[in-house]
């Protein structure tokens, strides 16, 4: 795409923005009837099979830009991505109501834990970041990538043994938790696709898929010739612009869950998102052949440290509970903007 004018790459770009959009939301729909109908997310694998159909933007992303050796913007695209989607949350927040913030509604603990994976997982990233090439398996995978997915299994499977079998009692008056999971009908609206028969959701779910994925194909290449062209770093073009696109399907489903009055679903699925995101370092270094995580940098770091506060505000929100909304955000989103502000700002004044 490099030989294209700046005008057709602007415009395959947003067309790029409209498909994963479009495909992201269709995505997310047949993934909850396929998974009420199927029982997927009912033990470990299935659990994994659907946190990739929530992450295929990502996914796309990431193996397309590892493929064209753009590791800067891939790591900016995951890495990025932690703090962009946990903004989302601002946008769950003021959707939730004018009353009582998100964090007030949520009603349960889960996602606090759902919150500190987030964090293990990003303490991975900085610390693999640290790690010298010559200590990659093979000399293609780094140590830490591997980590990252082992610690993300083993939290997933902790957490889903704490949701069946809570070894706490807590009461929080006027909360609003919601269903415990999608596959619970909801009292008053039907599942997804309910007149669709289980063939037919499966076609619309792999037509999203190659959907998704050729549009993250499309935003990568086209984003990293217009980011070349307007000389902004790769790290800060895939973790502001690309981590934003890719962020919109869970724009979409964040406010239906939190519509539907699935408060604690709509924190735990970014939060449960954020965390598998990560572990596609492990199929970077795979497809470029060489460790990914070394490459961060000083901006990466940066962005990791912001993902990592954002995600704490919120987790500290669910426990502290904030009473009131001020211009329908509570306290905490409030705290959240301020801080995703000034980490954004930045970025332009570290050393690239």
């Amino acid at each position: 795409m490099a030989t294209l004018a700046t005008g057709w790459l602007v415009i395959i770009f947003l067309a790029g923005v409209a498909a994963t959009w479009v495909a992201g939301v269709s995505l997310s729909k047949t993934t909850d009837a396929l998974d009420v109908r199927l029982g997927l997310g009912e033990e470990l694998g299935g659990v994994i099979l659907l946190a990739i159909a929530g992450s295929l933007p990502e996914l796309a992303i990431t193996v397309s830009a590892a493929a064209h050796g753009n590791l800067g913007l891939a790591a900016g695209n995951l890495i990025g991505g932690i703090a962009v989607q946990t903004m989302v949350l601002v946008v769950c927040d003021m959707a939730s109501g004018r009353e009582r913030p998100l964090t007030f509604l949520v009603g349960a603990l889960t996602p606090v834990l759902e919150g500190m994976l987030v964090v293990l997982v990003v303490s991975g990233v900085l610390m693999g970041a640290l790690l010298e090439p010559s200590t990659a398996i093979g000399g293609a995978v780094s140590p830490a990538s591997v980590a990252i997915v082992v610690v993300w299994l083993v939290g997933v499977y902790v957490i889903d043994r704490v949701r069946k079998n809570p070894r706490w009692s807590v009461s929080m008056p006027g909360s609003q938790r919601g269903r415990r999971h999608r596959r619970e009908a909801h009292p008053d609206v039907p599942h997804p696709f309910a007149a669709r028969s289980t063939r037919q959701v499966a076609a619309i779910f792999a037509a999203a898929c190659a959907v998704t994925f050729l549009a993250g194909v499309a935003l990568e290449l086209s984003g990293n010739s217009l980011a070349d062209r307007a000389g902004v770093n790769g790290v800060i073009f895939g973790a502001t612009v690309l981590a934003a696109a890719t962020a919109l399907p869970e724009v979409s489903s964040g406010i239906a869950a939190v519509r539907l009055g699935d408060n604690a679903l709509a924190l735990g699925d970014i939060f449960g998102g954020n965390a598998f995101q990560l572990c596609l370092f492990l199929l970077a270094d795979v497809i470029a052949g060489s460790p990914v995580l070394p490459t961060a940098g000083h901006l990466n770091s940066w962005l990791a440290s912001l993902g990592v506060a954002l995600t704490a505000i919120y987790a500290i929100g669910v426990v502290g509970r904030p009473y009131r909304c001020l211009a329908r955000l509570g306290p905490d989103s409030l705290l959240a903007l301020a801080v995703f502000g000034l980490g954004v700002a930045g970025m332009f004044v570290l050393p690239h």
